[in-house]
């Protein structure tokens, strides 16, 4: 079956309970088109096996090329892993970084861009700055101005997030990798608070890397996510967290009879290799049918929808008293909106009574999210408004 997703149509998800689903930047709820790919991909399973699998290793080499379509990139710059963290993980430990070399963080950033960069630091006595993104939240002249300062004794790599957690603060992605590149250093980029609804393009950014898990905005399911590496900087990686299906010609001692089975062969220079071994195959079955429907949607059309609606909602929170965060220029804008409370008020007993009344929204770090996508209503903000006059105008 064929479905067509339309925006502000919830119709693809006729099991969500919440009202308003406005969690989007933690898990995305599955669609029927990634409800009904996984089933066929497990029925493929159960009827043939092997051949399933095999004929799903082939469905994966296409889905490179959507995943290109969506950041900009060639198909040969794709490579899957788990999660962001998988990601981030691998660069960390493919880099050849030098003693003494710095590597350049955001103070506030989600620990999934920060722990392993933290780790392979300690490891290779590599030394870590950290630009506070209280400068960038700001201004954007501010926070380049700090990080040019951070910059300006050298650095082997800088690693940002597309977008915050917490605030929903868009990055100057593409002056950022300016100044890096200007110090020598690469640009390592933690997508998933962006990626399926905020426009990403690897190639006019200047991105080196790119890491990010398929259950948040993408729309697909936890255990699936895309890690970019651009050519150039795919030539000079070390490779040290191959697994067996790295190895070129690594699957002819199964498909080609005696003769072939060999541990000498040589790592694929290719993003696949961090790979390692068996995929979740409903995991990516669900990727690609998600990203058929971002796709289909067009991502500049979904962030004009996103913000849309939190034009609209944003104004009904201040007047309850709550302190927006929301960039105020349109161009540092996400897909995501964070307010904090009034003083008087407990965050998570808000959230609580929120849920509870059907719109889902999270607290991260302190601030109530409010983070919605191509299947909200425009129409049900005024809902939306009730509740929350219900739950903070009583206190």
């Amino acid at each position: 079956m064929t479905h067509v997703a339309r925006l502000g149509d919830r119709s693809l998800f006729p099991a969500l309970q919440a009202r308003a689903y406005l969690n989007h930047a933690a898990v995305s709820p599955p669609s029927l088109a990634v409800l009904d790919a996984c089933h066929a991909c497990l029925l493929d399973y159960a009827a043939r096996g092997l051949d399933a699998a095999i004929d799903q290793r082939s469905t994966r080499e296409a889905l490179r090329a959507k995943v290109g379509r969506l950041i900009n990139a060639d198909a040969d710059e794709i490579g899957f892993v788990q999660n962001t963290s998988a990601g981030v993980i691998t660069i960390a430990r493919s880099i050849p970084f030098q003693a003494g070399e710095r590597i350049v963080l955001f103070g506030g950033e989600f620990p999934a861009n920060v722990t392993p960069w933290q780790l392979v630091a300690r490891d290779l006595g590599l030394n870590l700055v950290f630009v506070p993104i209280e400068s960038f939240e700001r201004g954007t002249d501010e926070g380049l101005a700090a990080l040019d300062a951070a910059l300006a004794p050298g650095a082997r790599l800088v690693a940002v997030s597309a977008v915050q957690f917490q605030t929903g603060l868009r990055m100057p992605l593409s002056q950022i990798a300016e100044r890096a590149h200007r110090q020598g250093a690469e640009l390592f980029v933690d997508a998933i608070q962006a990626l399926g609804a905020v426009p990403v393009d690897v190639r006019a950014a200047g991105i080196d890397y790119l890491s990010c898990g398929g259950h948040k905005f993408l729309m697909g399911l936890e255990g699936a996510g895309i890690l970019y590496i651009r050519k150039a900087a795919m030539q000079a990686l070390k490779l040290g967290l191959a697994g067996w299906t790295a190895h070129v010609d690594g699957f002819r001692f199964l498909m080609e009879g005696a003769g072939h089975l060999r541990t000498d062969r040589d790592i694929v220079r290719h993003p696949s290799f961090v790979e390692q071994g068996a995929l979740s195959a409903p995991g990516y079955a669900a990727l690609d049918a998600s990203l058929t429907l971002l796709l289909g949607l067009g991502i500049e059309n979904i962030y004009a929808h996103v913000n849309g609606y939190l034009d609209a909602l944003e104004p009904h929170l201040v007047e309850l008293g709550c302190t927006s965060v929301r960039a105020a220029d349109a161009a540092r804008r996400s897909a995501t909106l964070s307010v904090r409370l009034p003083a008087d008020f407990d965050l998570i007993a808000v959230a609580r009574a929120l849920n509870q009344a059907g719109v889902a929204v999270a607290t991260p770090d302190g601030y109530l999210r409010f983070a919605p996508h191509w299947p909200n209503r425009l129409s049900e903000i005024a809902g939306v408004a009730a509740t929350l006059h219900s739950v903070l105008g009583t206190g």
